[in-house]
């Protein structure tokens, strides 16, 4: 049994740091690549079949600590009554742009908001046999109230913003149900085999520390705590946000992923990895620097790992693989971290 990721997000010493990638079951990969010849992207997330094999494929090449369940970050908005496509990214065809649109939103009962990914979980984790960690994923209510708001993936998400400016109490109330939906949604998951929850705030980067700390924080306070009292594991992820760590090292959330703009090093100084106030960091290796090749990957790993005590440390990337990424640095970046233990890789 390999618990590696959840004994470190818990605050065990354990015998080395685990690790895992964002973006691993994806296009980097060359059968991943084969398979979305023949399939859609909503046709692969929406087929408990097609997600297993995805989420399961980098598990078969490399001895990573996690497994993340295949799906997107737009998977539970469906519940909603939401339409919405991809083009290559999110498109929503009627955006939410007025109270009529907003207040008319209604969140479904949990088993009924993703049961294709809740399938699939279960699938995963009988797949696994308990090689790794499974992780299970939600949007923050910020980052798909970008989408919904905007329509599409933005610049800015001007249309986003101009929603808090014009009307704070309408965005309130978006945020609100999106938190609402985020929550049943996660809870399910852990019911579904996941071990850990992380929350991806893909564009906590675009606020400001007063809108943040005024109109964001008390939302995902009110998510991660109803996850942790519902007793599942969670990490924190933004991206874009190294100007948020003074808010983001308080969340009520057990794991701490850091972007690759933030120096980790530096924040394991401020966020203790024991006692009150403990967070396990998770990350965060500069993406890119992997598409440079296997040397240069051990090179940053190397760095990394003297850098940043291994106590409460979860090595990964400090935002999703790249496509163009080598398969031989993905390799380098686990000899790293294994040989750093003296673990056969």
């Amino acid at each position: 049994m390999n618990d590696l990721l959840l004994r470190t997000l818990m605050g065990e010493k354990t015998e080395r740091r685990p690790l895992w990638i964002m973006r691993q079951a994806g296009r980097y990969l060359p059968e991943y690549r084969e398979l979305r010849k023949k399939n859609t992207f909503e046709e692969m997330c929406a087929s408990p079949d097609l997600a297993t094999e995805v989420t399961l494929q980098p598990m078969a090449r490399f001895p990573l600590d996690a497994a993340i369940v295949f799906a997107d970050l737009m998977t539970p908005v469906s519940a909603l009554g939401v339409p919405f496509h991809f083009n290559p990214g999110p498109i929503v065809p009627n955006p939410l742009r007025d109270a009529a649109s907003i207040r008319n939103l209604r969140v479904p009962a949990a088993e009924e908001i993703a049961p294709a990914m809740y399938e699939t979980l279960r699938r995963v984790k009988k797949g696994l046999e308990g090689r790794a960690n499974l992780i299970g994923f939600a949007g923050a209510p910020w980052s798909i109230a970008a989408y919904l708001v905007e329509g599409k993936g933005g610049k800015g998400f001007p249309f986003l913003r101009a929603l808090l400016a014009e009307d704070e109490v309408l965005f309130g109330e978006l945020l609100s149900t999106l938190t609402t939906l985020c929550l049943e949604f996660s809870i399910e998951q852990y019911r579904s085999g996941a071990d850990v929850i992380q929350i991806f705030d893909s564009w906590a980067g675009l606020l400001s520390v007063k809108n943040y700390t005024d109109h964001v924080e008390p939302h995902l306070i009110r998510l991660l705590s109803g996850l942790r009292e519902k007793g599942i594991p969670t990490i924190y992820f933004a991206q874009g946000a190294p100007h948020l760590t003074e808010n983001t090292k308080t969340l009520p959330c057990d794991g701490l992923g850091l972007c690759w703009r933030s120096d980790m090093a530096e924040a394991r100084n401020v966020i203790p990895n024991e006692g009150e106030g403990r967070k396990t960091l998770q990350g965060n290796i500069d993406p890119a620097i992997l598409l440079a090749g296997p040397e240069a990957t051990k090179r940053a790993a190397a760095e990394l790992l003297r850098t940043v005590p291994a106590h409460g440390h979860i090595v990964n990337l400090g935002h999703g693989i790249m496509p163009e990424v080598p398969i031989d640095s993905v390799h380098a970046l686990v000899e790293a971290v294994h040989n750093e233990a003296g673990v056969s890789a």
